[in-house]
């Protein structure tokens, strides 16, 4: 299961993920890790677009996280993939995991972190590639260690 922070305004308009500008990294992405887009369960932490985009407030994310949480509960994938720093900190908020700072963020990128029979896998989010081509080497190996985790055929 991918989760990203929240729908864009292309997204939010057509009710699809991922189909503007960061669509297209996330498909090149999978596809260089044989990650296909229909075998992956893809939702968002907030359910609706946010004004300039701006960052979510914990209001906004804990009205939006009980439909997080019965996602997960419906589709109980054996990975979870958050997108970004809202997502991985809500995810380690949910799960009781040791919180972190916006810094510390990158620490825990691209590293499984197991919590009982589910793993938790961060990322970036793909849009960050828009902005810093610098990370383009490392996103494609972190999608690179995603598609070799255990499981990853199963439940996403």
């Amino acid at each position: 299961m991918f989760i990203a922070q929240a729908p864009g305004e292309l997204e939010d308009k057509v009710g699809k993920m991922f189909i503007g500008p960061s669509g297209l990294i996330l498909d090149k992405l999978m596809a260089h890790a044989g990650i296909k887009r229909s075998h992956i369960y893809m939702t968002n932490l907030l359910k609706c677009i946010l004004p300039q985009n701006r960052r979510p407030r914990q209001r906004e994310i804990m009205a939006c996280a009980k439909y997080l949480d019965m996602e997960i509960e419906e589709i109980n994938p054996n990975i979870l993939v958050p997108l970004g720093y809202y997502a991985t900190k809500y995810l380690f908020q949910k799960y009781n995991l040791e919180p972190f700072s916006k810094k510390e963020f990158h620490d825990f990128i691209g590293k499984s972190i197991r919590v009982g029979e589910k793993q938790i896998f961060p990322l970036s989010h793909p849009a960050s590639l828009l902005y810093h081509n610098e990370f383009t080497e490392s996103a494609f190996a972190n999608f690179e260690k995603l598609s070799g985790l255990e499981g990853i055929d199963e439940r996403i």
